[in-house]
C-alpha cells in the first residue's frame, strides 16, 4: 500500500512529539451521513442519491495539492504525523475511496514511521462490514460514535443502530485496527450518577483504549434545540451535571483511563495523536467542506474555512483548486489567544514561555498566582502552568482572566 510505503521509508517518527512538538496533522472532511442526528450541529448533509465518490476524491486530492505546494514554495518541510477522517460519517465511504486519499496525501508529504491514521464510523453493520478493507487502505484507528449503550438512550439520540450493533461493531474494529475509541454522550434527561457510573464501567469493559466522554448540549438550528425551547425534555440541572462530570473522572483514573483533555480519556499512550496536534497548536490542513486549517507559511500563520455545502464546495475546487471561503494571516495575539485555549483544554497544560514568544508579552504573574491559590491552576514547572479538574469546569473564564 502507498500509505506504508511511503511510512517505512521515510526517517521521520512520532519520538520527538510531545508539549512542545505538536506534529503535523491532515483533516479530511466527509460530509455526508445516513440522517442528522436531532443534536448535531457539525457540517453535515443527508443525500437521497448515490455520493459521486470519485469526484469528491479527486477534488479533496486537488485541494491536498494546493496545500502541499504552498507549504513547499514556503521552504516549510513538515512530515505529517497524523491523519483523520472526520465528519459527516466516514464511514459512508468505498475503502477505495479512502485508499485514494491516503495514496495521494503519501504522495505529497513525507509519512512519519508510526504514522496515525484515524477515521470515524457509525456502528451500523454495513458500515462495519467496510472495516477489512479501511485497514487494508492504511487505517490504523477508528473511533466509532456510540453514543450510549441503551437503546432507549439511542432512540432518543435519534440514532440508526442498536446497542448490539455498537457492541458487534467495537469487537469488529478491534479485530481490524491496532487502536480503537469510542463516543459515549451524557448528562441526558434523568440520568443521574449511579446511572452514569453503571453504564460507564459497560464501556471500559469492552476493552477500548480510549473514550471520548461528551455532555450533551442544545445547540441552535437543531431539531434538540425547539424541543429543548419548548419543554419536551429537560436536562440535569448544573449540580448533576457537575457530580456527572467529577464521577466521569473519577470511575475513569480508578480504571487507568485518566483523562488527558477535557472529554478525553485514554490508557497511557492511547491518546489521539491528531487531537494532540490542534490542542498543543500545531499545523494541520483541512481538507473538505466546511474543514478549517491552521497553517504556518512565508506570511505568517494562516487560518483557513472551507465552503461549507458540500456541492458548493466541490464547484469552488474544480474551479479554483480550493473550496477555503476565507483565509486570514493570524495576528501575534490571536495565535496566543487561539494557544491559550486549545492548550488549558489538555492536563499537561501550555508553556509559558511559548505564550511569551507568541504574545510578544508575558501571562501576568499576579493572575497565575491568584489562580493557582484559587484551586484554578496548577504551576508545574516554572514555565508550566495546567487547568486542574475544578478549573476544567469554568476553562472559558481561566481563559478570559489569563488573556486580558
Amino acid at each position: 500500500m502507498m500509505i506504508e510505503r511511503a511510512a517505512s521509508s521515510s526517517n521521520a517518527t512520532m519520538k520527538g512529539t510531545g508539549p512542545d512538538t505538536p506534529g503535523f496533522g491532515l483533516y479530511l472532511h466527509w460530509p455526508f451521513c445516513m440522517a442528522k442526528c436531532p443534536y448535531c450541529d457539525f457540517n453535515s448533509h443527508v443525500r437521497h442519491q448515490p455520493v459521486d465518490q470519485n469526484r469528491f476524491a479527486d477534488a479533496m486530492i486537488t485541494e491536498m495539492r494546493h496545500y502541499a505546494e504552498r507549504q513547499k514554495a514556503a521552504g516549510k518541510h513538515q512530515a505529517l504525523t497524523s491523519i483523520f477522517f472526520g465528519g459527516g460519517t466516514p464511514s459512508l465511504m468505498k475503502s477505495q475511496t479512502v485508499a485514494a486519499l491516503l495514496d495521494a496525501a503519501a504522495g505529497l508529504w513525507t509519512m512519519a514511521d508510526d504514522i496515525e491514521v484515524t477515521l470515524e464510523a457509525n456502528p451500523t453493520s454495513v458500515e462495519a462490514d467496510h472495516f477489512k478493507g479501511y485497514a487494508k487502505a492504511g487505517v490504523n484507528r477508528v473511533s466509532l460514535g456510540v453514543q450510549s449503550l441503551y437503546d432507549d438512550q439511542l432512540r432518543f439520540l435519534g440514532r440508526l443502530h442498536s446497542a448490539e450493533e455498537a457492541k458487534a461493531a467495537i469487537k469488529l474494529a478491534q479485530a481490524h485496527f491496532p487502536r480503537m475509541s469510542f463516543d459515549l454522550i451524557y448528562a441526558r434527561p434523568h440520568q443521574t450518577p449511579n446511572l452514569w457510573a453503571k453504564e460507564l464501567r459497560e464501556a471500559i469493559a469492552l476493552s477500548a483504549d480510549h473514550l471520548s466522554l461528551y455532555q450533551l448540549t442544545i445547540e441552535q438550528d437543531t431539531p434538540f434545540f425547539k424541543l429543548y425551547r419548548n419543554g419536551k425534555f429537560e436536562l440535569p440541572d448544573e449540580d448533576t451535571s457537575v457530580a456527572l462530570y467529577e464521577m466521569t473522572h473519577e470511575e475513569l483514573e480508578r480504571h487507568g483511563m485518566p483523562a488527558y483533555e477535557i472529554s478525553n480519556h485514554a490508557r497511557p499512550g492511547s491518546e489521539s495523536r491528531h487531537n494532540l496536534t490542534y490542542w498543543r497548536y500545531g499545523d494541520y490542513v483541512g481538507v473538505g467542506a466546511g474543514a478549517h486549517g491552521r497553517l504556518s507559511l512565508s506570511n505568517g500563520r494562516i487560518a483557513t474555512a472551507n465552503e461549507r455545502h458540500p456541492e458548493s464546495w466541490l464547484k469552488r475546487v474544480e474551479a479554483d483548486g480550493t473550496g477555503a471561503l476565507s483565509e486570514e494571516v493570524l495576528s501575534l495575539e490571536a495565535q496566543s489567544d487561539e494557544f491559550l485555549i486549545m492548550g488549558l483544554r489538555v492536563k499537561e497544560g501550555i508553556d509559558t514561555a511559548r505564550y511569551e514568544r507568541l504574545a510578544g508579552r508575558p501571562l501576568d504573574a499576579k493572575k497565575i498566582a491568584m489562580l493557582v491559590e484559587g484551586g484554578f491552576l496548577e504551576q508545574t514547572s516554572p514555565t508550566r502552568i495546567r487547568a486542574t479538574r475544578q478549573g476544567f469546569l469554568m476553562l472559558n473564564s481561566l481563559v478570559a482572566e489569563l488573556a486580558c
